[in-house]
């Protein structure tokens, strides 16, 4: 299946150590193995934006956002293209692609998929969405998703350990776990926490997200429909400080808005 990309840009709405210098170099891809109720990018991912490219014009844009001074190549939710992509990356290297590589996921994965990735991923950079698999299965329509994203997550961080940033500060090589608090902490981000702390080093990386937007059809379900609050992110933070997970990049929720992207432009983020 050849791949289907619908934005590849310098993005520099990422965690800091991936936006250092030129950016993080993201390439969206379109469509998902997961059908979020909420899901902010749902221009691409549900309606389909974008348009396929062949492994050889993928490699160009590769090479386009190296030279445009990113500091990695960043696909993102690129699993069901994974043959395209591999390929476009041998093509890349050959022509000159010397930057990290970034693998942008929702945390669905299974154990082939991340053999194949084993030495060609530099930094891994996995959702852990919630921690039920009835909240995944309503508002992801995904089932087991919980086994299946922690195991991923632990094999993840066996393949590239914690995060590593040159003397600049620019991650070359690590795991950075993204948890995104929902109202009513509908993911179990809380659970999560406490599952990270038990299964992996306290030393990992986390990134604690409070942008979450009620977009696409999240009003067609009361509990999605609104932001979280300061006080509801305030108590994840703590709980994580309270486990000794430390290593963590928050947010303001000033940053909520911001973050919202329109594939319907050629930058489709306002910072970019």
């Amino acid at each position: 299946m050849m791949p289907e990309t619908a934005s590849a840009v310098p993005h520099f709405g990422e965690e800091p150590p991936l936006v250092v210098g030129g950016g993080a170099g993201t390439i969206f891809f379109s469509h998902c193995n997961l059908h979020c109720v909420y899901c902010q990018n749902h221009q691409i991912s549900r309606a389909g934006i974008g348009s396929p490219v062949s492994p050889e014009e993928l490699a160009s844009k590769m090479i386009e956002l190296q030279a445009s001074g990113c500091g990695n190549i960043e696909p993102v939710s690129p699993t069901h293209y994974l043959p395209g992509l591999l390929e476009a990356l041998a093509v890349a290297v050959e022509r000159g692609l010397n930057l990290p590589v970034v693998y942008n996921t929702n945390g669905y994965e299974n154990s082939e998929t991340l053999d194949l990735l084993d030495g060609i991923v530099d930094i891994f950079l996995p959702d852990l969405k919630y921690a039920s698999d009835e909240a995944a299965l309503k508002y992801s329509d995904v089932p087991d998703y919980v086994e299946n994203a922690r195991s991923a997550i632990r094999k993840m961080y066996s393949q590239v350990g914690d995060l590593i940033v040159d003397e600049e500060g620019r991650a070359t090589k690590g795991l950075i776990l993204r948890l995104l608090v929902l109202p009513d902490d509908i993911s179990g981000t809380r659970d999560n926490l406490r599952w990270i702390r038990e299964n992996l080093p306290q030393t990992v990386t986390i990134s604690l997200m409070s942008q979450y937007a009620p977009q696409y059809k999240a009003s067609d379900y009361p509990s999605l429909d609104r932001r979280i609050t300061q006080d509801e992110y305030d108590r994840v933070i703590d709980f994580a400080w309270d486990l000794g997970l430390e290593n963590a990049y928050i947010q303001e929720l000033e940053s909520q808005d911001s973050g919202i992207p329109d594939f319907c432009s050629d930058r489709p983020f306002s910072w970019d």
